[in-house]
């Protein structure tokens, strides 16, 4: 799983115009109203979704990734995002790649923070802007960081499907879809993927998940994920 909203180009001096559209199906807990202790994973998002921890709790999302443009033997990463819920509609997360291996050694990623600003717009829409900064942590010649400090700008949909899957384990399971994008900038090409995976929700606070990202553009790599997401209740 890739925490990194955008893809290595992206410089503050020109931050780089995305745009990601989320087909949530059925992930139990996602929707309104659910208890501010609900586990609410952006795994496994590879650019967000546009929900939000409830004001005042905090969740911790990590795990592990496999990736490349032509196999699965670029990079092999260990991703954290510890996200913080300030008000309604309102996020600040910390993430950042604690651990990667590349073919040219071992060693930590980049880190950043982004703030998510959300709110509904009818019964089963919700939209996001997702502003976010990354710093140059990583050591960019061995393939584990951008080199220089990166900027985006995020915008997300996530639309409730209709129906719903929870025929296995009385609703703790769902499927999750999603449709990517990141638009060309700074002398990079754009980005484009398709993203599917399965949940299972352990507890009321901890959601797991796995799946895989197929890249629908060239240049877009192909991923393998699984991950935990816990919320680890209120801290003010």
């Amino acid at each position: 799983m890739s925490f990194r909203k955008f893809p290595d180009g992206s410089t503050l001096g020109g931050v780089r115009r995305s745009v990601a559209l989320c087909a949530l199906l059925s992930i139990p807990g996602v929707a309104r109203g659910q208890s501010p202790r609900a586990a609410n994973p952006e795994r496994p998002t590879f650019a967000t979704h546009a929900y939000t921890v409830a004001p005042g709790y905090i969740e911790l999302e990590q795990g592990v990734r496999v990736q490349g443009a032509d196999d699965l033997s670029d990079a092999t990463a260990w991703d954290y995002n510890l996200k913080f819920g300030l008000a309604r509609g309102v996020q600040l997360a910390f993430f950042g790649t604690g651990f990667m291996r590349t073919a040219a050694g071992t060693g930590p990623g980049d880190v950043g923070t982004t703030l998510k600003l959300s709110t509904a717009v009818s019964t089963r829409t919700t939209v996001a802007l997702a502003p976010s900064v990354t710093f140059a942590t990583g050591d960019a010649s061995a393939g584990r960081g951008a080199g220089r400090a990166q900027g985006a700008l995020l915008a997300v949909a996530s639309v409730d499907a209709p129906w719903k899957i929870h025929a296995i384990g009385g609703g703790r399971c769902g499927f999750t879809g999603e449709a990517y994008g990141y638009s060309a900038g700074a002398g990079e090409p754009a980005q484009w993927g398709a993203l599917g995976a399965v949940t299972v929700r352990l507890a009321q606070w901890a959601v797991v998940d796995a799946g895989g990202s197929v890249g629908l553009w060239r240049d877009t790599p192909d991923l393998v994920f699984v991950g935990l997401t816990t919320n680890l209740g209120r801290v003010f």
